[in-house]
């Protein structure tokens, strides 16, 4: 019996992939590296391909030389305008104009914005340094936003001004640029705006935790309402480890109040 030669099936993606290679395979590519070096370019030191020399770009013929304004200088990058301006300059509509630096600042190496920043103790005011105006128990502070200065301690920001913080009796001021600016002691929490008394009631203790009730029950006692309560601890069974409930022995189950034999 003779054997029926196969035909091989090629898919229709296969026969998609063929066109596409015979159409790119030219002797010279002439898109982002790839074929032959054209000129103002060099071969890539790792694998295959080409990159445009300093100082120029890819386009549809090779590389053709970047146009630098006067007072710039070339990035070599694939992306942006391919160049900027010297430090003193700023880009203005495609060229690079001499940064003006106004009183009480100086010029920064920073290709954007305006190319100056102020002083200590000056915020920029359009295209001007002012000086700070520091209010009363406060300070300047070195920074490019905000107000340019803070209240020192013990006194908040009110009206552009610093005022001194009201703090309630067993209490103490807190270094805080947020909230009431104080805190209460141990053994007070803060109601409205004073500091009231911890009731601690028998069989209980004082917590450092600012939540809840502000204390918590002895081992073997716990919380109801406002007090604490002994637990009963039935027939078999023994204390918990967190101390506020029972566990029966083994082999004895809980069921209910009582500890039981299944």
């Amino acid at each position: 019996m003779s054997r029926m030669r196969q035909t091989p099936v090629i898919s229709i993606s296969a026969l998609i992939l063929l066109a596409l290679l015979a159409t790119v395979s030219g002797p010279a590519f002439t898109w982002d590296g790839v074929g032959t070096v054209p000129e103002n370019a060099h071969a890539k030191e790792y694998g295959k391909g080409w990159v445009c020399n300093q100082g120029y770009r890819v386009s549809d013929e090779g590389c053709t030389a970047v146009k630098l304004p006067a007072n710039a200088y070339s990035t070599n990058t694939s992306y942006g305008s391919g160049w900027e301006c010297e430090r003193g300059y700023r880009e203005v509509n495609g060229d690079c104009a001499a940064v003006k630096v106004p009183d009480h600042a100086y010029s920064t190496n920073s290709p954007h914005g305006n190319g100056w920043r102020c002083q200590r103790g000056y915020r920029e005011l359009g295209e001007t340094c002012a000086a700070v105006k520091v209010p009363v128990n406060a300070y300047s502070t070195n920074t490019s936003f905000g107000r340019g200065w803070d209240c020192v301690r013990g006194y908040r920001e009110v009206d552009d001004s610093c005022a001194a913080i009201q703090i309630p009796e067993n209490g103490y001021s807190v270094d805080s640029g947020s909230g009431s600016g104080w805190e209460c002691e141990h053994g007070f929490r803060a109601v409205n705006k004073s500091c009231v008394a911890v009731r601690v009631p028998p069989n209980g203790y004082l917590t450092d935790s600012s939540y809840g009730s502000g204390w918590d029950c002895d081992r073997g006692f716990r919380a109801l309402k406002e007090a604490c309560v002994a637990v009963v601890v039935p027939e078999n069974a023994y204390l918990s480890t967190s101390g506020t409930g029972w566990e029966c022995n083994r082999p004895y189950n809980k069921r209910k109040e009582k500890c039981v034999l299944r």
